[in-house]
């Protein structure tokens, strides 16, 4: 009874692995798809995890989560970059070869975290966004 009882334990937690990895395969699969970190306004905590930006919003997803749905939609039209530094001491979870963007929104200050080589892309696609009317 035990042992049965093992193995299940053990297949569903390889059930769980699985279709963790197959996620975050399908997240960065995609185009505009990259690692960011994010942090809302108050928050001393960055979380990890992929971001996608296309159309008319950024899309960002936790990266330890089974969820298919993104954490944040941050819409283009009210996304305003006001502010870009080096991570600094209170930014220890941070790699130190990324760059710290602070953002308004509508929804308030939030702050991103991208490698060097990503931060053109993203600001390119948000200057890119149609005038506002």
């Amino acid at each position: 009874m035990t042992t049965a009882a093992l193995v299940l334990a053990g297949l569903a937690l390889l059930v769980v692995v699985v279709a963790f990895l197959l996620r975050r395969r399908f997240l960065l699969s995609g185009l505009g798809a990259v690692t960011m970190w994010f942090r809302p306004e108050g928050s001393p905590r960055w979380s990890l995890g992929v971001g996608w930006y296309g159309g008319d919003a950024l899309l960002w997803y936790r990266a330890l989560s089974l969820a298919v749905r993104p954490h944040q939609r941050l819409c283009r039209a009210g996304f305003a970059v006001t502010d870009r530094r080096a991570p600094g001491r209170d930014d220890v979870a941070l790699p130190a070869d990324v760059v710290v963007l602070t953002c308004s929104t509508p929804e308030g200050v939030r702050e991103l975290a991208m490698d060097t080589s990503t931060v053109t892309g993203f600001l390119s696609w948000l200057e890119s966004a149609p005038p506002a009317s």
